[in-house]
């Protein structure tokens, strides 16, 4: 079983323990947390590390939770993550508690790659059609990847619709080395 299947059942476990005023206060204490492991490897280390005893670990996630104002929920549900080792899947679990957010609410998360930074009335009238397309809200998030050369590729939970001339490029190369 891969990771961000693991975190996707951690996360509809934490989210079916949530009242509805909890969950965006736990998005946030997860999303900070998720961010905080990414950002600092020290951290991730400590939480990794088996050189470091459960009790180290839960000072350390008490001490984050409280600056965050983390909810009771979270606070036991990362002490649990501790107790079974799987505190460094927060990235993973902090990804698919937001979509289950997101979709409690009607609002699909997508994902817009371009070579380069689109224009303000461009990015409008991706979200425009993305949202006509799919008949719901969508919350897009725009990120250039100068490699992608021209087009969009477009991430909608765990599709990818690739029009880029990187994708074709590879497609192509696909076909030519399996003939």
């Amino acid at each position: 079983m891969n990771q961000s299947t693991i975190g996707r059942r951690y996360a509809s476990a934490l989210f079916q323990l949530l009242e509805e005023s909890g969950v965006e206060p736990a998005r946030s204490a997860l999303g900070a947390l998720a961010q905080g492991l990414q950002d600092t490897p020290a951290l991730k280390h400590v939480l990794a590390s088996p050189v470091f005893k459960l009790e180290e670990k839960q000072v350390v996630l008490e001490e984050l939770c409280q600056r965050m104002q983390a909810p009771t929920v979270v606070k036991d549900f990362l002490n649990q993550l501790l107790k079974t080792n799987r505190a460094v899947l927060l990235p993973e679990i902090s990804q698919a508690f937001s979509d289950l957010a997101d979709q409690k609410k009607g609002i699909q998360q997508i994902h817009v790659s371009s070579a380069t930074p689109l224009e303000l009335t461009q990015q409008e009238q991706v979200k425009r059609e993305l949202s006509d397309t799919l008949g719901r809200s969508v919350d897009v998030v725009f990120e250039v990847e100068p490699k992608l050369i021209a087009g969009l590729k477009i991430y909608i939970g765990s599709q990818v619709f690739d029009n880029t001339v990187l994708g074709r490029l590879t497609s192509m190369q696909d076909q030519l080395t399996k003939g």
